[in-house]
């Protein structure tokens, strides 16, 4: 395998003034400073890990060797993000990603060197928002990211709107159709028809359930 300090050549770090400061890195991708958190129990690949998001942009805040660290840790630092490798100690990363998410404390990217079925099936149920394959390179992390983070802060919306379990679930099939109409009609990505529903919903004081019950009427009609 490719040492992954090898990968981190390359990239252009802009300032980064305050905590939330703008860099950019390889073909210019932007992305807000955030928060990171990371776990792996070899020492070495944590290093190379935090120097490559490092690299980006980003602020590692804290570093686990196992999973059971790893939850501790987001508990007390509250990271914007987490990233875990699956193969740990104590607490493997889809349990600790499970409590992590149950938590609500942060989107969590999955690390494993495994692509298999079983494997997937078991990241979906942890509530996983994303996971990288290794090896990887740099300009795989910003993408992963800021998908994980979109996700995350779209669940934390719905999830004030709704307070139980089967609202929860309902409301989400409902805003996921709604984005699916809009991006087919105006050719949205997945983030612009979330923030054209979230506009919506601010602007004429609804729920985003009821914005998203409108869009669907409309196209029904």
């Amino acid at each position: 395998m490719r040492p992954w300090s090898t990968w981190q050549r390359g990239y252009d770090v802009g300032s980064s003034a305050g905590s939330h400061s703008v860099v950019r890195g390889e073909n210019n991708y932007t992305m807000s400073k955030l928060r990171v958190l990371i776990a792996d129990d070899d020492p070495i690949i944590r290093l190379d890990l935090k120097q490559m998001l490092e690299n980006l942009g980003y602020e590692v805040v804290a570093e686990a060797g196992d999973g059971q660290q790893a939850v501790d840790l987001a508990r007390d630092t509250k990271p914007e993000i987490c990233i875990l490798d699956v193969k740990m100690p104590v607490m493997d990363g889809i349990e600790a990603t499970g409590i992590i998410t149950e938590e609500n404390i942060a989107p969590t990217i999955l690390l494993t060197a495994y692509s298999d079925k079983e494997l997937v099936d078991r990241a979906k149920s942890a509530g996983v928002f994303a996971y990288l394959v290794k090896p990887f390179k740099p300009s795989d992390l910003p993408p992963s990211i800021e998908v994980a983070r979109s996700r995350f802060e779209q669940n934390v919306q719905l999830n004030k709107e709704v307070s139980n379990l089967s609202e929860k679930l309902e409301a989400r099939k409902l805003v996921d159709r709604a984005k699916g109409i809009l991006m087919d009609e105006h050719k949205l990505s997945e983030s612009e028809a979330y923030r054209r529903i979230q506009v919506q919903s601010m602007n004429l004081r609804k729920t985003m359930r009821e914005v998203a019950e409108a869009i669907i009427l409309a196209k029904s009609i």
